[in-house]
């Protein structure tokens, strides 16, 4: 028999994650707090953003408290000095050459670049990455939401490695 058990403490990690993200300009304000809340959940504390990135604490809800947002103007700098300090980039969109996410081995130091809701990531942008991933897609529309695939991402970063 099953026993209802709502808001359980959250698992310990054994050591801090390395995984960042990292998101190009988004249009909406949701997803990024949509983005906010599964990051939190996946036991990161900070989101590397560019564009006017604000969290809407309603929806972003505890995620509003324990993630920071740290502001940049572009992404490409970014991208660089990440990749200087040992971060795998890997960029989530939809392109030739991009692997599916069921067949991905994550690196523990990886920096998950994701693109805007509607233009995805600048060849500028996906030039600068390591590795690119897809989440497959069964029916329409072509791709699932900007903050659903992320959340699908850092779901599956962490059960490659669900002790940190």
């Amino acid at each position: 028999m099953f026993e209802h058990q709502r808001h359980k403490p959250p698992r310990i990690l054994a050591r801090p994650r390395e995984l960042l993200l990292v998101c190009a300009p988004l249009r909406s304000n949701i997803n990024l707090s949509r983005i906010a809340r599964a990051a939190s959940c996946c036991g990161l504390d900070e989101i590397f953003c560019t564009g006017p990135a604000k969290l809407e604490r309603r929806i972003a809800r505890d995620g509003a408290d324990t993630i920071r947002i740290v502001s940049h103007r572009t992404l490409p700098p970014v991208l660089t000095k990440l990749k200087k300090e040992g971060f795998r980039l890997v960029g989530l969109e939809q392109t030739t050459g991009s692997i599916d996410i069921h067949h991905y081995a994550f690196e523990r130091k990886t920096a998950l670049v994701i693109g805007n809701e509607r233009t995805g990531l600048t060849s500028q942008e996906l030039d600068l990455l390591d590795d690119v991933v897809e989440i497959p897609v069964w029916g329409m529309p072509f791709s699932y939401n900007v903050a659903t695939a992320t959340a699908m991402a850092l779901y599956e970063y962490c059960r490659q490695w669900p002790e940190g």
